[in-house]
C-alpha cells in the first residue's frame, strides 16, 4: 500500500510552507462568494441608496442655496452655515439636546443595571417581572408622551394640592427650568427595558463559580458587584452607552407629546428645530443645520469607536 503526500516546501526558518497549488486553492476559497449573498445585499443596498444616501446628498446640496423647498433658488455659499453659529435658537437646541442625552444615558444605565442585577438574582417570579419591565419598550413613544402629559398636567398637580406640596401644585411641563426633568423621566422610562435586556444577557453570561469563589474568600455582595460584576459586564455598559447616546440625540416624538419644545423653546431638540424649519419654509437653512448635526454625529461615532477599538465588548 502506498501513501500519496502533497509536496511542501520548507522556508529558511524550517517551517513547512504550502505548495503553490495549495495556496491557489486557499485563495480561491477565500475569494469565492455565494450568489445568495448578493441576492440579499443588492436590493437592500439599492433601497438604502435611494431612501437615505441620495436624499442626503440632495439635502447637502440645497444647504448651500436659499431654497424654501419649492420654487426657484440661488446659491448663497456658506451663508446658511455662518448664520447658524450666531443663531441663539440653534445653539440652545444643541445645548439642550446634548445635556438631555448625557443625563438620560446616565439615568437609563444606572436604573437598568440595578434592575438587571435584581432580576438575575434568586427571587421569585423573575420571568413575570422581566415581562412587566419590558412592556414600555413596545409602546409607541408618542402615546407614552400623551399619557404622561396628562399625568404631569392634571394628576400630579392635584396630588400636590392635596398633599400641600407647593412646587408640585403646578405642572412641571409649564416650568421652563423643570420641563427637561419630565422629558428625562419619560424618555428613561421607555428606554430602560432595552438596556435592561442587554444587561441581563451580560449578567447571565457571568460564570457562577466566580461568585462562589468570592463568597468563600469572604467578599460581600457589594464587593462582588463592584469587583466582579461591573468589570465582567463593562463591554455591555459600553454598548448601552453608545446606543443610548446616539438614540437620545435624535429625540423627537416624546418631546413633541410632552412639551412641543416649550415652554418657549427651552426643550426644543435639534430634530424638532430641523423639522419645524422644514414646515416653516426655512428648508435650506435647516438643511445646513442638519448637515452640521450629521457631521457632529459622525465625529462622536469616530470618538466612540476609537475608545472601544481593540475591546472584546461581548
Amino acid at each position: 500500500m502506498s501513501i500519496t503526500t502533497t509536496p511542501t516546501t520548507s522556508g529558511q526558518d524550517g517551517r513547512k510552507q504550502a505548495s503553490p497549488k495549495q495556496s491557489r486553492q486557499r485563495q480561491g476559497s477565500r475569494r469565492r462568494v455565494e450568489p445568495i449573498f448578493y441576492f440579499f445585499l443588492v436590493p437592500s443596498l439599492i433601497l438604502f441608496t435611494l431612501a437615505i444616501t441620495v436624499p442626503g446628498i440632495i439635502g447637502i446640496f440645497f444647504s448651500f442655496t436659499n431654497s424654501i423647498g419649492i420654487g426657484d433658488w440661488e446659491f448663497v455659499g456658506l451663508t446658511n452655515y455662518i448664520a447658524i453659529f450666531s443663531d441663539p435658537a440653534i445653539l440652545q437646541s444643541y445645548l439642550f439636546t446634548f445635556g438631555f442625552s448625557i443625563v438620560t444615558v446616565i439615568a437609563v444605565n444606572v436604573v437598568a443595571f440595578l434592575l438587571a442585577v435584581g432580576l438575575t438574582s434568586r427571587i421569585r417570579m423573575k420571568s413575570a417581572l422581566r415581562t412587566i419591565f419590558v412592556i414600555p419598550m413596545v409602546v409607541s413613544g408618542i402615546i407614552i408622551a400623551y399619557v404622561f402629559n396628562f399625568l404631569f398636567s392634571n394628576s400630579l398637580p392635584s396630588l400636590g394640592a392635596a398633599a400641600g406640596i407647593p412646587w408640585l401644585e403646578s405642572s412641571l411641563l409649564a416650568n421652563p427650568d423643570l420641563a427637561w426633568v419630565a422629558i428625562v423621566v419619560v424618555t428613561a422610562w421607555q428606554a430602560v427595558p432595552g438596556a435592561l435586556l442587554i444587561y441581563i444577557a451580560g449578567l447571565v453570561a457571568v460564570p457562577g463559580d466566580v461568585y462562589e469563589a468570592a463568597e468563600i474568600d469572604g467578599a460581600s455582595k457589594f464587593q462582588q458587584l463592584v469587583k466582579i460584576t461591573l468589570p465582567l459586564v463593562s463591554g455591555y455598559v459600553v454598548i448601552n452607552i453608545i446606543l443610548g447616546f446616539k438614540g437620545f440625540l435624535n429625540a423627537y416624538d416624546i418631546i413633541v407629546g410632552l412639551t412641543n419644545g416649550g415652554p418657549g423653546t427651552s426643550t426644543r431638540s435639534i430634530a424638532m428645530t430641523v423639522i419645524s424649519g422644514f414646515n416653516g419654509g426655512d428648508y435650506a437653512y435647516q438643511m445646513a443645520n442638519a448637515t452640521i448635526f450629521f457631521v457632529v454625529a459622525i465625529v462622536i461615532s469616530l470618538v466612540q469607536l476609537s475608545l472601544t477599538r481593540g475591546r472584546n465588548a461581548l
